[in-house]
């Protein structure tokens, strides 16, 4: 019994040896940085890495990152000086450098981004509610941003950081102002389509107006022409009529009686019986001379 007890002994003493070892020592990385508390208060700020040593029990550590981090707080509506609403993200990049003051003033890095990430906005939006929209679309862009920089630096130095870069990162209309855009740009292209049309529809009036007058033009000549033509044929035909009429004038002057018959009642199949008389002898004379 006694050798069991004192096995006991034995084995919690080499137990709480070894907590006490393992709880005595910690590894520090080299991107990190380390504040030892003691009963909460802090001791000691470790930036160099490798194996160090702390009071168990006594003594705790916070580990801080040396590298670059990230700050993304909330995206915020703003306004601008032409009365727009939009929504704005922007986002920073920093890193500690002065870890004590950093534990101080905000303990941990969540902490941080929320109060940091108001003091962001709110320069943010005391910088661009001096500009229009369209700043923040041109290359003015970029010297918004330079000052916003300068304004989020000012700060820096009570949190323990050092600011690295300060950007926007998207900024959107808000649904209202999107929909009013929307609809001016909208409007623009109506107006610059109408103008196009009304200029289309006036120069397809002028190669309309110019490709009548081409086709009257045209036809009056065509027209010209063809009644010289006609007029020329009609005399050559007069002529050889003339000459035709002299060889026999008695056929002739029948003939054209019998041209006048057939004017005056037409094509028809139909027989005729020419009785002598005052009618027939207006058109064909004596019978009796002809036969």
């Amino acid at each position: 019994m006694r050798f069991t007890v004192r096995n006991f002994i034995i084995v919690l003493i080499l137990f709480i040896g070894l907590l006490t070892f393992t709880g005595a020592f910690f590894v520090v990385q080299e991107w990190k940085q380390v504040i030892v508390l003691q009963f909460g208060e802090p001791r000691q700020v470790i930036n160099e890495p490798g194996l160090k040593f702390k009071i168990p029990f006594i003594q705790d550590t916070i580990f801080f990152d040396r590298r670059m981090l990230n700050l993304d707080p909330q995206p915020e509506e703003m306004i601008l000086s032409d009365q727009k609403r939009i929504i704005v993200d922007s986002f920073a990049r920093y890193k500690i450098t002065d870890p004590l003051k950093f534990f101080q003033t905000v303990r941990n890095e969540a902490n941080f981004s929320d109060r940091f990430g108001r003091i962001l906005n709110a320069s943010v939006r005391g910088v661009i509610a001096q500009y229009p929209l369209m700043a923040l679309l041109s290359v003015e862009r970029e010297e918004i941003m330079s000052i916003i920089e300068s304004k989020v630096v000012l700060e820096e130095s009570k949190f323990g950081i050092k600011i690295l870069d300060v950007r926007i990162g998207r900024t959107d209309l808000t649904e209202q102002v999107a929909s009013n855009v929307y609809q001016r740009m909208r409007s623009e292209r109506e107006k610059e389509a109408n103008l196009l049309r009304a200029e289309g529809e006036e120069l397809s009036t002028k190669i309309v107006a110019s490709a009548n007058r081409q086709k009257t033009v045209i036809i009056a000549g065509a027209e010209r022409t063809s009644s010289i033509l006609r007029g020329e044929g009609d005399a050559g035909k007069n002529i050889i009529l003339g000459e035709a009429y002299a060889l026999d004038t008695d056929f002739f002057s029948f003939l054209r009686k019998m041209q006048a018959c057939r004017d005056t009642f037409g094509n028809t199949d139909m027989a005729m019986i020419i009785v002598p008389g005052k009618v027939c002898d207006k058109f064909f004379g004596d019978f009796d001379s002809i036969n």
